[in-house]
């Protein structure tokens, strides 16, 4: 008699992890549901599958939150007002500069690359949930920069938009270097050189005057 149902050897934790990493490496749409089901292993049918994570909408949604909760915090010092503002938005770079380039995991960021594949019209839910990510990251790069202005450590005439735009910008960018397999080195003095910005907004004679 064929077996009904879900098969003895499905483990949901580790199949929500191998979900995580599919999507991660392909992005939700490309990302077929035969795909998910060969990842997921254990012989699981349709049936299965549904019963475990109701869609693949649903699953994506709760492989984020994975991906958030052991991947989230490399951004966290964005978030961190006892953390002085340059050394905040270095250490956001950093972090997740090496996270991004680190093995045991697809390279480059769930929610930068997820982008990507999230664009029809049937997908409309999961674009509004990586725009909300990313838009906490960009909010937290221009604290960061206001913070900067009010403690003196940058200029008054600074842009605070423009410029946590460019911090913004980089750190997006990080994924395409580490997707195409930038050596984590380069990456890093990219960083390093990238904090040039907030050095040259940070100088006090201000060329436009």
């Amino acid at each position: 008699m064929a077996q009904r149902g879900r098969p003895r050897t499905f483990d949901r934790d580790a199949a929500l992890t191998s979900a995580m990493h599919l999507f991660w490496e392909h992005g939700f749409e490309s990302t077929s549901l035969s795909q998910l089901k060969a990842a997921i292993g254990g012989g699981i049918a349709a049936p299965s599958f549904y019963a475990a994570f109701e869609s693949k909408e649903a699953l994506y949604k709760e492989a984020l939150e994975r991906y958030m909760s052991l991947y989230g915090n490399v951004t966290r010092s964005l978030h961190d007002p006892s953390i002085a503002p340059r050394e905040a938005v270095y250490l956001a770079l950093h972090r997740s500069a090496k996270m991004q380039c680190e093995a045991g995991h697809p390279k480059g960021c769930m929610v930068a690359l997820g982008v990507m594949g999230a664009c029809s019209s049937g997908s409309e839910a999961i674009t509004e949930l990586l725009r909300n990510i990313r838009s906490r990251t960009r909010a937290g790069f221009r604290s960061c920069v206001e913070r900067g202005i009010e403690s003196g450590e940058l200029r008054q005439s600074t842009n605070a938009p423009a410029l946590a735009a460019a911090f913004d910008s980089f750190f997006l960018g990080i994924s395409v270097l580490a997707r195409d397999r930038v050596r984590y080195s380069v990456i890093e003095n990219a960083v390093i050189d990238a904090m040039g910005i907030w050095d040259a907004a940070s100088d006090r004679s201000d060329p436009r005057h």
